[in-house]
């Protein structure tokens, strides 16, 4: 019998901690998915923090001019928004049920597999003007990181 605070602890988890083949929020991992759901849901995760560390490097790098505050969500972002790290998620026939995926992702895999390498080179882009500490080219990288997303969600998102 397991104590009660071991069950209450697992209760307590992250619902997404619980699915099998998704990594628990939190962690830059990329899991193996052995079904489409998984996959649907971890990318869903994934592409929603990407988004939320975006919203905060804007606060950080324009709103507040703290670059040294804006490095470690810039590592995160760049670790999450790899595509190495995120086209696993992209498994054939996980277009369906609950995802926003066209299926026109499988049928222009390059071209969409390289929607993530430009997005890479404006995150590398983003760094180096947070670095230089220079916040008037880091708003216009954000625009362009932005104008990024916004290019590949129109051709391949519902």
């Amino acid at each position: 019998m397991r104590p009660i605070s071991t069950l209450a602890g697992l209760l307590l988890l992250p619902a997404m901690a619980l699915v099998p083949g998704v990594a628990e929020p939190g962690t830059p991992e990329a899991p193996a998915f052995e079904e489409a759901r998984a996959a649907v849901s971890w990318r869903r995760e994934e592409l929603k923090e990407v988004e939320r560390l975006v919203r905060q490097l804007r606060f950080d790098l324009v709103n507040n001019r703290a670059a040294g505050d804006a490095e470690p969500r810039l590592e995160a972002l760049a670790e999450r928004a790899r595509g190495d790290h995120l086209l696993p998620a992209f498994i054939a026939g996980s277009h369906g049920h609950g995802s926003e995926a066209r299926p026109r992702i499988w049928e222009e895999w390059e071209a969409f597999a390289e929607g993530f390498d430009r997005l890479e080179a404006r995150i590398a882009a983003l760094r180096e003007a947070a670095a230089e500490e220079d916040y008037a080219r880091a708003a216009r990288e954000l625009s362009d990181l932005g104008r990024a997303c916004k290019s590949c969600h129109r051709r391949y998102r519902y």
